[in-house]
């Protein structure tokens, strides 16, 4: 098999979070020498626990939001750049506005500063989020959709911070020529994700092992869409590494459209599947989109990429992950 980063040293910020833990051992899986970053606002070193012995990992623990230079001294080559590190569930980057703000703003702005002015030759993949839809007007959603975002809700420390974040990578790509890419990653799940992040499939999970009520908010109508994490890795590497990309956006999701309600009810009939589940509803929070669907007609004309994992496969492979943590 060619490995497709051979030879190439990659930093990852945001390596011991879930999708960036999981991308790390993708690229060394083909051939990179990858540097990863993380300071553990929301990432956990239990990711990272099995390369602790491995050669080509190197673990830079630092505050990505600080000059680039104090923590990537004496890099002599670098050949791409993945830009990971954001908290990325709503109840975290609520905790943490300032953070998660700063991280896909200032961040990204210090980040490409830093391939300008020492790797002008690096690429840059900015992990962008279907959140810069918002509430959307278009169903799938495309691309070239410009959103339909509050500037000033209880989720724009997020939405507004990865829409400023791809503004200051394309300013980038168009005024300085750097090759800069940007992939609007939409709900992902799997393996290593933290049980108690807030999310939909984790929540759901752990009180589907716990024999507690699901909780839905709202009437549990709303819609979402989920990647499996492989699915998910296979088409970012593909992205970071083809020709011919710069100033490219592709969405990178599963198409596949459930029901909140309907997602809990999938997951209990794996976990319990002669009972019935039982329900706690709750107010929808604000900003809660109603409606979340990639089109992925670029990322399979560009990439040759789409999902191949089925719910219900992935589902069970991370029930699995959450059944060992036996945290619930």
């Amino acid at each position: 098999m060619t490995e497709m980063y051979a030879n190439q040293t990659v930093v990852v910020t945001g390596t011991a979070g879930f999708v960036g833990s999981h991308l790390t051992d993708g690229l060394l899986a083909n051939g990179a020498r990858v540097i990863g970053v993380d300071n553990f606002l929301t990432g956990r070193a239990s990711n990272l626990e099995h390369l602790k012995e491995n050669p080509n990992f190197t673990f830079i623990e630092s505050d990505v939001t600080l000059p680039t230079i104090n923590y990537l001294t004496d890099q002599p080559k670098i050949d791409a750049i993945f830009h990971l590190a954001s908290p990325a569930s709503p109840p975290r980057y609520q905790e943490h506005p300032v953070e998660t703000y700063l991280v896909n703003s200032y961040a990204t702005h210090q980040l490409l500063q830093y391939i300008k002015n020492v790797h002008p030759r690096a690429k840059f993949i900015f992990a962008s989020t279907s959140e810069v839809y918002g509430e959307p007007h278009e169903h799938p959603q495309k691309e070239g959709y410009w959103g339909n975002v509050n500037p000033n809700g209880v989720r724009s420390c997020y939405d507004e911070a990865k829409r400023l974040g791809e503004t200051i990578c394309g300013v980038h790509q168009r005024d300085f020529n750097l090759d800069v890419r940007i992939m609007r990653i939409f709900n992902t799940y799997g393996p290593r994700m933290d049980p108690r992040d807030g999310r939909v499939i984790p929540q759901f999970i752990t009180q589907a092992l716990a024999h507690q009520p699901y909780t839905i908010y709202g009437d549990g109508s709303q819609t979402r869409s989920y990647c499996y994490v492989n699915d998910l890795v296979d088409g970012i590497l593909k992205f970071g590494s083809m020709l011919g990309l710069s100033g490219i956006t592709v969405n990178l999701g599963n198409p596949g459209e459930y029901a909140v309600k309907q997602t809990a009810e999938i997951i209990h009939q794996l976990v319990h599947p002669n009972t019935q589940p039982e329900f706690e509803f709750r107010t929808l929070p604000g900003d809660d989109p109603t409606r979340r669907q990639p089109d992925i007609t670029l990322a399979i004309d560009k990439l040759g990429w789409q999902p191949t994992i089925d719910f219900r496969t992935g589902i069970k492979h991370t029930l699995e992950y959450f059944q060992e943590l036996a945290t619930y």
